[in-house]
């Protein structure tokens, strides 16, 4: 029963991310309206169907990390999965209100890549795009490696490639705008700080306070 709770459980909170993901499919349509961000430096950033690559290694990516601060560092673990999830919620409540779409390019060819990017494009409505999941998630792995308990500078290194090579890959198979990556990664941002550094900030202010009324006790 302890093996039960102490590993288990908090293992299975991960299923949060795709019980959140049921919220995504039924927001994902334009029938509130759609407005597009897309900007003129969107349209010079060209499409590259290798990046497919990166972008589909997201799913392993997102999960692996977890994963891995699970084994290495529990705290860190929880600290990043609740900015993740509360991060959702909050994409989820400006999907509803502030919808945005991206325009696609026509995809030719049936090569492997190109027959991916059409299964992507088919399976993933071109709506919910501001903020991008595929950013935040992403960059919240960038932020959380540099915490971790095993953290090394080639570890830090490697999660920093493959986090920003998928970022990146968001703009290149056309999936979403700068804005919205900036807006991923702002929110990100903002979300882990907070959460990381809560429990201190709340120490202190908790202790400092105490030590006032501590002194103001004080006989004279």
């Amino acid at each position: 029963m302890s093996k039960l709770k102490s590993h288990i459980l908090p293992l299975l909170l991960m299923l949060s991310i795709p019980l959140l993901h049921t919220f995504y499919e039924l927001l994902n349509n334009g029938d509130r309206g759609a407005r597009s961000l897309i900007t003129s430096f969107d349209q010079h950033i060209p499409f590259i169907e290798a990046f497919i690559i990166p972008y589909v290694f997201w799913y392993l990516f997102i999960f692996g990390m977890l994963f891995y601060f699970f084994i290495y560092d529990r705290s860190l673990y929880f600290k990043t999965l609740l900015s993740l999830t509360i991060g959702m919620a909050i994409c989820y409540v400006i999907y509803y209100f502030f919808q945005t779409t991206v325009p696609r390019p026509a995809i030719e060819g049936s090569g492997v890549l190109t027959n991916v990017i059409r299964y992507i494009y088919s399976a993933d409505e071109p709506f919910n795009c501001f903020p991008s999941i595929h950013v935040l998630s992403s960059y919240l792995m960038v932020i959380a490696i540099r915490y971790c308990k095993t953290k090394t500078p080639v570890r830090i290194f490697a999660v920093n490639i493959a986090g920003y090579l998928i970022i990146l890959s968001t703009l290149f198979i056309k999936q979403h705008v700068v804005l919205d990556a900036f807006a991923g990664i702002l929110l990100g941002n903002i979300l882990f700080n907070t959460i990381y550094y809560f429990k201190p900030m709340l120490s202190y202010a908790t202790n400092k306070r105490y030590s006032k009324n501590k002194k103001a006790a004080e006989p004279r």
